[in-house]
């Protein structure tokens, strides 16, 4: 470090005393800095390196940990999204269901028979249908159309085509 200037007896100017001092000092800091600037460079290396690498492993949980909410907040956003659509939907429903029951009265009220009522109509007909071919097997069963229109030319025939057969079989045949 720095030396301490010793007491010459030389025969010199008070003032070469001073300058050789200064630069005495000035080369021991320039040779002070020149160290430090060469070990701050070995060193430095190092502290980089160590940063870098301390620097990557904080990128890595920084990210871990992003993904982690991310999913975490996408599954939420879905789990919403679903309830928010099973309501929607539901009310849809009810809402359908109103209109429905709604339009059945104002058609009931109105007199339109409901779909059930024109199936059971079918199922009776059809049932009418079968009884009246077991009373009558040879016999085709008339059409209802032709039953109003013989009926209204001849009061005679306006018996029903049960009512013929029955008739049909209690008289004898004439030969």
């Amino acid at each position: 470090m720095v030396k301490k200037l010793q007491k010459t007896k030389s025969p010199q100017a008070p003032g070469d005393h001073i300058k050789e001092s200064v630069k005495d000092s000035a080369q021991q800091i320039w040779q002070a800095g020149l160290g430090a600037f060469t070990k701050a460079q070995a060193e430095g290396a190092k502290a980089i390196e160590t940063l870098v690498k301390d620097s990557v492993s904080i990128q890595r949980k920084t990210k871990a940990v992003a993904e982690e909410k991310l999913s975490e907040a996408t599954s939420k956003m879905t789990h919403m999204a679903t309830d928010i659509s099973s309501k929607a939907s539901g009310q849809w429903d009810k809402l359908e269901n109103i209109f429905e029951d709604r339009v059945a009265k104002a058609m009931a009220k109105l007199g339109v028979p409901s779909a059930k009522d024109i199936t059971d109509l079918n199922a009776r007909i059809d049932e009418l249908s079968k009884a009246i071919q077991k009373l009558t097997p040879n016999t085709p069963v008339a059409k209802p159309v032709a039953k109003k229109l013989t009926a209204a030319k001849d009061p005679a025939a306006a018996k029903t085509p049960a009512t013929a057969a029955a008739k049909a079989k209690t008289t004898p045949a004439k030969s």
